[in-house]
């Protein structure tokens, strides 16, 4: 059976905080799908198309990667590529109660898919993509939390 795994969030930007979680996870899986997940209740700063490209820049030549947009059950993306494994990033400790709640709802639903959870290095559980669009908007620089691709596209205006 192959190793396939479903990382979803909205990366609405990627951030470093992302891609350290991503590129730790690689070993693991022979296949891994970045979803970037449609939710009502949120309004992304960037359009899919826009984190679609980053992702696709950033792992370009890696075809153990791809990128995909879904909306809907997380679990019904998973059977949909084929992913018996969920992946989720855990930064603070209120990020694992509230990602567990999550993955026993996944379990419920669909109990042949497993949540595996990978905290961030030290220097990533300050960078959320909440904050960094907020340092965005106000007009700061957050070129140290995000991957070149993205820094680019931001200083050139490419969003």
């Amino acid at each position: 059976m192959s190793r396939i795994c479903l990382f979803p969030g909205t990366f609405d930007p990627v951030t470093l905080g992302h891609t350290d979680i991503i590129d730790r996870a690689l070993p693991l899986f022979d296949k891994l799908y970045i979803g970037i997940g449609r939710n009502v209740n949120k309004q992304p700063m960037f359009s899919e198309q826009q984190r679609l490209d980053w992702l696709d820049s950033i792992y370009a030549g890696n075809d153990k990667v791809e990128a995909l947009v879904y909306e809907g059950l997380t679990v019904d993306c998973c059977k949909k590529v084929g992913a018996n494994f969920i992946l989720r990033g855990i930064r603070y400790v209120n990020d694992f109660e509230y990602e567990k709640a999550i993955a026993d709802m996944n379990r419920s639903i669909a109990d042949h898919i497993e949540t595996i959870f990978l905290t961030c290095l030290p220097q990533f559980t300050s960078v959320a993509s909440t904050l960094v669009r907020d340092v965005l908007k106000n007009g700061g620089d957050v070129s140290k939390f995000l991957p070149d691709a993205v820094n680019e596209s931001i200083r050139n205006g490419k969003f």
